[in-house]
């Protein structure tokens, strides 16, 4: 039991916490107790007892020295802080106060609840993404028959035009839109078909437009006995049939379709 006029352990370290802390202050900036003196107003007894550890400085001189010497004023008395004091949340005083193996059970309710809550986010990021990622794609001017005929197709010396799609296209190697019924319903007027010149000689029902002298084609295509036919999808319309290889003068180039695009 401490008796009256007893300092406790704690009150006997504070003391030489503080004085310690001083000193070091003191040391730091190179200041003699008069400096002290004259610049926080604290009587020169004071200050002695403050610095040989035999007084606790009242709040009031504390922060007097904090000021002199331009540091926080828990740097001078660790009692005292400007700082607000740490809260405990209602769910953290409620876990402290459970036993294992209750504790456990808050923790693993806690840890589904906090990966739901990040799944639910992620879904909220990648619907976000998926509404505003367009992605531009260079489209020729001219279209890609799914009819009988189309004059004047050319995809070496066309004009071009850049669209936006909210779908990320394959890789391709040109870009053109469906014109016509004759591939419906699977392809309907004004889609935008991937192509890629794959450089092949023999097909077996292949999708693909093909470039033929002064007309242009999208179709099935099939090589039989030195010869191509182009299948609509569209049963009203009869089948093509072209010389493959065709005269010499005949230019022919044919893309194999890689993906398509629908917008609303």
């Amino acid at each position: 039991m401490v008796g009256r006029g007893t300092l406790t352990p704690l009150e006997l370290k504070l003391r030489t916490d503080i004085s310690d802390n001083l000193n070091k202050l003191k040391q730091e900036k190179g200041y003699n107790q008069q400096d002290i003196v004259k610049g926080s107003g604290i009587s020169q007894s004071t200050l002695s007892q403050y610095f040989a550890g035999k007084r606790l400085p009242s709040k009031k001189n504390a922060e007097i020295l904090a000021d002199f010497f331009e540091v926080p004023i828990e740097v001078i008395d660790p009692r005292l802080s400007n700082s607000p004091a740490p809260t405990t949340s209602p769910i953290q005083s409620i876990y402290d106060q459970l036993e294992p193996p209750r504790q456990g059970k808050v923790l693993t309710y806690a840890e589904r609840q906090l990966n739901e809550q990040k799944n639910e986010e992620e879904t909220k990021i990648n619907e976000v993404s998926e509404v505003i990622s367009l992605y531009k794609v260079e489209v020729v001017s001219e279209t890609a028959a799914a009819c009988g005929f189309n004059y004047g197709f050319g995809y070496d010396d066309t004009d071009r035009e850049t669209i936006e799609v909210d779908e990320r296209p394959p890789r391709y190697d040109i870009a053109t839109k469906v014109s016509g019924d004759s591939m419906q319903p699977d392809y309907q007027d004004g889609d935008i078909l991937y192509l890629v010149d794959k450089g092949l000689t023999t097909y077996s029902g292949d999708l693909a437009v093909i470039a033929y002298g002064d007309r242009s084609y999208f179709k099935k295509i099939y090589t039989e006995n030195g010869r191509l036919r182009l299948v609509s999808l569209n049963d009203k319309y009869e089948d093509i049939i072209l010389d493959f290889p065709p005269a010499e003068d005949t230019h022919i180039k044919i893309y194999a379709v890689v993906g398509v695009y629908r917008g609303e």
